[in-house]
């Protein structure tokens, strides 16, 4: 059995302290963030409503966008039940909508709220083709250009509450281990939205590709303008979480079980995503990729300069934005 293994069945920590085995509110520990307003997609279950909880625990100020708002005041109630004082405002908006978006983006300016901290978690894994609103594939249109589009609408309100906090924005892309599924050619635009190329696994896998290299280009680009913010990808682990809701059936539960030994309490999943998005540890880092609250390596398609430039103005094409 390797050592790399071994560490993980172990949870032993890594350079940062932390390891497979911490949680979000170890990670989090004695981090005050009072002040601070973080966005939270796909906060109403799994491992994006851990982040919302422990940021919120610690004083952070979080939006929650979500299709279902029943759902949100629901999460909203359940923090309010352990921290009283939290403040959670949850808003409408359809991720695979391009128009729905807009309009979150826009209601959230008017909140003349800080931005802080954007956490890019919402993600769906289609068992069958399905198009967006907006003519493209599901899987594709919600977890990377739909978080794409957002990222731009809310960016200069990030850039702004930095210089005028002083306080570093975070951005943080939840991407998979399951990008190294895409081959060296990368992600296949002239296809993608096609239903006769449609294969499950592999059009996810190509999101997730696209948002480490999302992540890396925007990092770039923040980086080149001098903005002080940062933006990063994270694999939160193996965890069974309602991104399977639309798949169900023996071979997904068969999976799932040979899978248990490897795979985390939600808790545990949320903790890189948390460490990344909060801990001072990581100042200044940024285009990085993460596992297990470590910076670790990605697959050499994902760390191609060239496919991210050409992810980003094929994603700025498709959502009508102008250049950063």
């Amino acid at each position: 059995m390797s050592n790399l293994l071994l560490e993980y069945l172990s949870g032993a920590p890594g350079k940062s302290g932390f390891g497979s085995s911490s949680t979000a509110e170890d990670v989090t520990l004695g981090l005050c963030l009072h002040n601070l307003t973080a966005i939270v997609t796909g906060a109403t279950s799994g491992i994006g409503a851990e982040t919302a909880r422990v940021l919120a625990k610690r004083g952070c100020c979080v939006i929650i966008p979500a299709r279902n708002l029943k759902a949100a005041q629901a999460l909203k109630e359940s923090i309010l039940q352990e921290t009283p004082h939290a403040k959670i405002i949850p808003l409408k908006m359809d991720l695979s909508s391009f128009s729905s978006i807009r309009s979150f983006a826009e209601k959230f300016l008017t909140l003349n709220l800080p931005l802080n901290i954007l956490v890019n978690n919402a993600g769906v894994f289609c068992k069958t083709f399905r198009k967006s609103e907006d003519g493209y594939e599901m899987s594709f249109a919600t977890n990377h250009l739909g978080h794409f589009l957002l990222t731009e609408m809310v960016l200069e309100r990030m850039v702004t509450s930095a210089e005028e906090m002083g306080v570093q924005g975070r951005i943080v892309n939840v991407a998979s281990c399951l990008h190294r599924w895409v081959g060296k050619h990368g992600i296949a635009f002239h296809s993608l939205h096609d239903k006769h190329s449609y294969v499950e696994s592999s059009n996810y896998a190509q999101s997730k590709l696209a948002n480490i290299l999302h992540s890396k280009e925007l990092a770039r680009r923040l980086k080149k303008v001098e903005a002080y913010v940062t933006a990063n990808s994270v694999h939160p682990g193996i965890v069974k979480t309602n991104i399977t809701r639309d798949r169900g059936g023996l071979l997904t539960d068969l999976i799932f079980r040979a899978a248990s030994v490897f795979m985390k309490t939600i808790p545990q999943g949320a903790a890189t995503v948390c460490y990344v998005a909060s801990h001072p540890n990581l100042e200044g880092t940024s285009g990085k990729y993460f596992v297990d609250c470590n910076e670790a390596e990605c697959s050499y398609v994902a760390s191609d300069e060239k496919q991210a430039s050409h992810l980003w103005s094929y994603s700025e094409k498709i959502t009508t934005l102008r250049p950063l």
